[in-house]
């Protein structure tokens, strides 16, 4: 640093430390201390340091280094694997198949020329020049000209409400590699697109389905030029919960996996697969999903359990059949403990927005960690009648404070 002709120079030396083994405690702030802690997945933290939400330098490092030090792939990098195994099962004409026969209504599916279906390159750079990994385009014969599928493979976390936006702004891609490679129907016109969104989040799906809803209203004069791009959407888990699928249905039967609550129910669906997949000509398709398996359903469904390499079918088969007795009470508790503490996370985000109505924001912000501190789920409920009782805010969090120091309910003494 310079100031006249003098030069200053600074020297600043920070640490970096690393804290596990977290746990949520009580509290003890001063009353003026406004203090938010927030709980987040390793990965989507990763998410906010390369998306610009997070700028502070030394928080970068800091984070950046414990992934590069600890292997920690972060959300992004699970996504990806889980995008790119889909993407392989949905490369074979079969799924394609299925997929159109089993879930595009309309009588109109019967004049496509199944037997043409072929995949086409999905090579298409956006504006901000990154490549997009997470969608297939095939083509199919319909009458003498083609139709073109495109399958956007959506599994974030997070539902994009922007979706309609990105799927007029592929297709105007696609369409403009349609018509620099000459590829237009028999009148020179661009050809129809059946934009589908497949999309397997614990969520149900929420987003506008057309681009006119997501656009204010506008003087009459602009309604001829309001866009109105909309895409189907299939939501995996959506549509296995409600039952009825087709037999014999290979996106029917990834669908029954995605929404399969058992290790016995994933055999009964994996062996019906061994069955309909014994040719030849199949085993690309069996290693496909053998591969989904192995790396991406089983690792979620079973967390800490290592998994050998398997690219076949029957291997994961019989993986599975011998083990699934010691896997169900792990699956169980696995499933038990993720439903108790959506329950209990439900309940605290009630409590929070009943302070925040009754007692301002102020209050709600320093309830809310207080609250993700309480587990038992008697203590939350008590906690609702205080809320309700309580005459001012000051009054309930005195209460919560009381709570961290209330033992659960299961160790009461009478």
């Amino acid at each position: 640093m310079r100031e006249g002709k003098k030069c200053w120079k600074i020297k600043e030396v920070i640490y970096l430390y690393l804290a596990t083994g977290l746990r949520w405690v009580a509290h003890d702030h001063e009353t003026h201390e406004v203090i938010e802690i927030h709980w987040l997945p390793f990965g989507q933290v990763l998410d906010w340091c390369r998306d610009g939400t997070i700028t502070d330098v030394e928080t970068l490092i800091g984070l950046f280094r414990t992934q590069a030090l600890h292997g920690k792939a972060g959300r992004s990098e699970s996504n990806r694997s889980m995008t790119a195994a889909i993407k392989l099962l949905y490369s074979h004409v079969a799924m394609v198949s299925d997929l159109l026969q089993g879930f595009i209504p309309g009588a109109w599916i019967n004049e496509l020329d199944l037997a043409t279906l072929e995949k086409c390159s999905g090579s298409y750079v956006s504006d901000d020049l990154r490549d997009r990994t997470d969608d297939l385009i095939w083509r199919v014969r319909w009458g003498r000209d083609w139709l073109y599928i495109y399958l956007l493979l959506e599994f974030q976390s997070s539902i994009d409400r922007w979706m309609a936006v990105r799927i007029q702004t592929y297709l105007g891609l696609l369409y403009q590699d349609l018509i620099r490679t000459r590829q237009l129907s028999e009148s020179g016109r661009l050809p129809p697109v059946l934009p589908i969104v497949l999309y397997n989040g614990a969520k149900p799906w929420n987003a506008a389905g057309t681009l006119d809803d997501l656009i204010e209203p506008a003087p009459p004069m602009l309604s001829e030029y309001r866009p109105h791009q909309a895409y189907f959407l299939i939501d995996e888990q959506r549509v296995a919960e409600q039952g009825d699928l087709p037999q014999r249905n290979l996106s029917a039967a990834l669908f029954r996996f995605e929404a399969s609550r058992t290790p016995t129910e994933v055999l009964t669906i994996l062996h019906a697969l061994v069955e309909w997949l014994k040719a030849p000509e199949q085993t690309g398709l069996r290693r496909a999903f053998a591969v989904w398996l192995n790396r991406v359903f089983l690792p979620r469904r079973l967390p800490g359990v290592e998994f050998e390499s398997m690219t076949d079918l029957h291997e994961v088969h019989n993986m599975l059949s011998d083990r699934v007795e010691s896997w169900t009470d792990q699956w169980k508790r696995e499933g038990l403990e993720q439903g108790l503490e959506q329950g209990r996370q439900e309940t605290r985000h009630l409590l929070t927005r009943l302070a925040r109505r009754r007692f301002g924001p102020a209050i709600a912000t320093q309830a809310d960690p207080l609250l993700m501190a309480v587990s038992d789920p008697l203590q939350l409920e008590e906690l609702g009648d205080a809320l309700l009782s309580c005459p001012d805010g000051t009054a309930w969090l005195r209460v919560l404070h009381q709570a961290q120091h209330t033992p659960i309910a299961g160790d009461r003494r009478p």
